[in-house]
């Protein structure tokens, strides 16, 4: 029998022993990019399309259309160690049909390489045979061999089989974000409150990027690409959005001389995100009001505005807002 030795953090580090069937290896093999990325995208859409946002429907496409490319392909068998697509990974194949599927994603973080194991479906058929654990297993096997140290996944937080299959191998919950989705509506109620909404102004900023950093924290800025310097007020900031054609909106909650929260749209080509900003004293009613006016506001720009925030602390606020919950990911990490 094979082990892979991972390292779980309870109170302690310790070291745990993960045994792998012998049989289980025998359906399971690399992914071959000049094939396989089709049927994979078909996996991923038939295991998770009731909760994929556009960005996830996008990303569907791009594999698709990538594995029909052979100029592509052809780069990505050079590349799978540095681009964003599932270049690399592991699928469970049966009967010649590719049945369960485990990404890996490479990323470099403070000059530091890790993975993301994405993408771990197994279709409804073949579920409960250890499938997705032995696939994960081998991912994290395969990510130690290329010396990485740390590796990340996330799991909808309604997956409790999932949850407890990925503590089980030694992931540790890091933090619990939840995606948002409301139709822009040019008749959005006004919240009737003592709350000013106005465009942001630049004294505001240094208050914002505080608000901002604790929101949007460091642990994830290596996935998310926070690049939130886009913001800040100054002449040569502003000519580069405008080299740029960077139609960047924000808005501000005052009440009197005081800052309640900003609100940022950044539009990225995927999903065009909103980034509230916000301390923990400030009016629960100023959320709520710059989501509404951002409703209102980009109306004519597009038809649906999205929004990802911490688990729990702005829930009600931005359900007032008109807002509907996607899903919420439950972010994980194990240090190999």
């Amino acid at each position: 029998m094979n082990c892979v030795r991972i390292n779980s953090y309870n109170t302690r580090m310790t070291s745990i022993s993960i045994p792998i069937q012998p049989d289980l290896h025998q359906q399971m093999r690399p992914l071959n990019v000049f094939r396989d990325l089709p049927a994979v995208a078909d996996l991923i859409e038939l295991c998770f399309s009731s909760s994929m946002d556009m960005e996830g429907k996008q990303y569907l496409q791009d594999m698709r259309r990538a594995g029909g490319d052979h100029s592509f392909l052809r780069w990505a068998s050079r590349a799978a160690e540095s681009t964003s697509l599932p270049l690399s990974g592991y699928v469970w194949e049966e009967d010649h049909r590719i049945v369960g599927n485990a990404s890996l994603v490479p990323f470099r973080h403070k000059n530091k390489r890790l993975y993301l194991i994405a993408n771990i479906a197994v279709h409804p058929d073949v579920r409960r045979r250890g499938i997705a654990r032995a696939l994960t297993v081998r991912a994290m096997q395969h990510a130690r061999e290329k010396r990485v140290d740390f590796v990340w996944l996330h799991v909808r937080d309604d997956n409790p089989h999932a949850h407890f299959l990925y503590s089980g191998l030694g992931f540790v919950e890091l933090a619990k974000r939840t995606s948002w989705q409301a139709a822009t509506d040019l008749n959005a109620p006004a919240l009737r409150t003592g709350l000013s909404v106005t465009s942001r102004q630049k004294r505001f900023w240094p208050i914002q990027q505080r608000w901002l950093s604790h929101l949007y924290t460091e642990d994830l800025s290596w996935y998310r690409r926070w690049d939130f310097q886009r913001l800040a007020p100054g002449m040569w900031n502003q000519l580069y959005l405008f080299l740029t054609d960077a139609n960047i909106r924000q808005w501000a909650a005052v009440r009197g001389n005081n800052l309640e929260a900003v609100l940022a749209w950044i539009p990225f080509g995927r999903g065009e995100p909103l980034f509230i900003a916000t301390g923990e004293a400030s009016d629960p009613d100023a959320v709520p009001a710059l989501l509404l006016r951002a409703r209102r506001d980009l109306f004519h720009i597009q038809s649906h505005i999205t929004l990802e925030a911490p688990t729990g602390q702005f829930d009600g606020p931005i359900q007032s807002a008109g807002f509907q919950k996607l899903r919420t990911l439950v972010w994980m990490q194990a240090t190999l």
